[in-house]
């Protein structure tokens, strides 16, 4: 077992049988941290693309004495696929096609991000604009009401300064603790 654990025609080792009983034991203690799940996976990858590139080596230097390495290789590049797909299922992980789509074409897949945020920022300028008109309809609206009718507006002001401040102790106590502290969300 340590031949295969040393061989490495770069001088890389490949630490195989070491790594797996640590990462079985934090995998069971932590399964459901996504954050480890998706760290393991990520060594994982490093791991196969570690083992062939070695394959590469191995297989473009080629000659009988180096069958035994490239055997071992191979043997090891299937089990940390095999540890890859038992890995991955644990990760839930959703990928946009587009995302997908722009890596096969040889794009940065940052360029998703940028486009998706200057969306929202567009569309988050459009409704800003939306609820400025409504405002100003809104304000111009009481303006010529409080012409034509002073007192009718007077008292809807009166029930809507008392409606608001009703809604605003219902707020507050929802937010209240019995001992009077307030609730405060989490930070995620």
């Amino acid at each position: 077992m340590e031949s295969s654990q040393t061989t490495g025609g770069n001088g890389t080792l490949n630490p195989q049988n070491s790594d797996a009983s640590p990462a079985g034991s934090t995998g069971t203690s932590s399964s459901d941290d996504p954050k480890q799940n998706l760290n393991q996976v990520i060594n994982s990858i490093q791991k196969t693309l570690g083992t062939i590139h070695q394959l590469y080596l191995t297989v473009s230097s080629f000659n009988v004495s180096s069958q035994l390495p490239l055997l071992q290789r191979l043997n090891s590049l299937v089990m940390e696929m095999d540890n890859m797909a038992k890995l991955s299922e644990k990760c839930n992980i959703q990928v946009p096609m587009e995302v997908l789509k722009l890596i096969d074409d040889g794009k940065n897949p940052d360029e998703f991000t940028r486009d998706v945020l200057n969306s929202c920022i567009a569309k988050n300028q459009i409704t800003k604009g939306k609820t400025d008109a409504f405002k100003a309809l809104r304000k111009h609206h009481l303006e010529e009401l409080e012409q034509a009718f002073p007192d009718e507006v007077d008292e809807y002001r009166e029930i809507r300064a008392a409606s608001a401040a009703e809604s605003m102790r219902f707020a507050q106590a929802q937010s209240m603790l019995p001992n009077g502290d307030v609730k405060v969300k989490p930070e995620m």
